[in-house]
């Protein structure tokens, strides 16, 4: 299955025209969704009890971006990760972040070592980042030193070193995991990081009846052995079906609106029953980046449900893991007990889909002032 496509990626991401021929074919559609079904049924057989977690999860993989996971200890983050670079057989290494973690600890660093002649020579030794999914476990452990370390291998998937870039492995994620209660000894990730995941995933506790199946099942709480795979051959043809679905103008619009209306001095000119509280509680909107993973991620949707286009239904599935984390509140907020979360609720119930006149959020996007 290798399918092409007549549009570049910059046209499909603006919504242009599309041919339909260009379209992926039914046929396609339904192996696209066969594969992705065997994935998404491997993962609940292997961790139990969170489906809808799993799809983000997944939509986040095709979507080629990458995960913050946020959870108490023990929810089984580490695990989920894990089973998944198990399943679609990708190289998996992890890093467990702590305060005298340094970025050469990560990135690589140069060493001395005699060549062939026995003279000395400085030799790259790669660091865990060359791999294809990175677990960065409790990122917020480690010094802001560090946690910057992966700013370009997040953004540009290389390594700059001494003034040699080297890239990395495609596909590349990194799936980090933070602790939200355990203060102590943390640095906040700082929101130009924020905003290079993808998706900020919050892992809840299982409920009575999934642990009554964890401790009657599996022993010592481990889980089964991976069954299904998919190999890294499928996974670049889920990867190149994505690139074909249809973002229509009305829905990259509607992406649009909602991000610019993230913004206070947006939301100035336009009367609007949600205006009021992100005046009050915003102090920095969600960023251009947010309009583009919303993009790719509302695609990945429409490609799980075997649909060739996108509709306003996908955008606001995946909205709140794309905008929460990078809507940055003022102390107001804090006082008065509101979250980005309740935020992000009031827009998509708020928020018209269709266009009623409202003008300036695609120079919002854009970055226009």
């Amino acid at each position: 299955m290798k399918p092409e496509s007549n549009l570049n990626r910059s046209e499909l991401e603006r919504g242009g025209t599309q041919p339909s021929e260009s379209l992926p074919s039914p046929e396609e559609m339904a192996t696209a969704v066969a594969m992705t079904g065997r994935v998404l049924a491997e993962l609940d057989r292997l961790l139990l009890g969170r489906q809808d977690f799993h799809r983000l999860v997944l939509v986040g993989i095709l979507s080629q971006g990458h995960i913050l996971l946020e959870g108490v200890p023990g929810v089984g983050k580490t695990a989920l990760i894990k089973a998944l670079g198990e399943i679609l057989q990708l190289q998996f290494k992890r890093v467990q972040f702590t305060p005298d973690l340094m970025p050469s600890d990560i990135l690589g660093s140069h060493l001395l070592q005699p060549n062939a002649d026995g003279e000395r020579q400085m030799v790259f030794q790669p660091g865990p980042v060359f791999t294809q999914i990175l677990l960065a476990d409790e990122i917020n452990r480690a010094s802001p030193k560090t946690q910057s370390a992966l700013l370009e291998a997040m953004q540009e998937r290389s390594v700059t070193l001494h003034g040699t870039s080297r890239p990395l492995p495609r596909p590349f994620f990194v799936m980090a995991s933070q602790n939200p209660i355990e203060l102590e000894g943390t640095y906040p990730l700082p929101e130009a990081q924020l905003d290079r995941f993808l998706f900020k995933l919050k892992v809840g506790e299982p409920s009575a009846e999934v642990l009554e199946g964890i401790i009657s099942s599996r022993r010592r709480g481990e889980p089964p052995a991976v069954e299904q795979h998919l190999s890294q051959g499928a996974l670049e043809d889920l990867f190149a079906i994505l690139q074909r679905i249809f973002l229509p103008p009305a829905v990259a619009r509607y992406v649009a609106r909602l991000v610019a209306a993230t913004h206070a001095k947006y939301l100035e000119t336009t009367a609007s029953p949600y205006g009021a509280s992100i005046q009050r509680y915003v102090q920095y909107g969600a960023s251009p980046r947010a309009a583009i993973a919303m993009a790719e991620a509302a695609r990945a949707v429409a490609l799980l449900d075997g649909r060739p286009t996108v509709g306003f239904e996908d955008v606001q599935r995946i909205a709140p893991a794309v905008l929460e984390h990078r809507m940055i509140l003022n102390y107001q907020a804090s006082f008065d007990g509101v979250d980005s979360g309740q935020l992000v609720q009031q827009l998509l119930q708020g928020l018209e889909v269709a266009d009623l006149g409202l003008d300036g959020a695609l120079d919002w996007v854009a970055g226009a002032p």
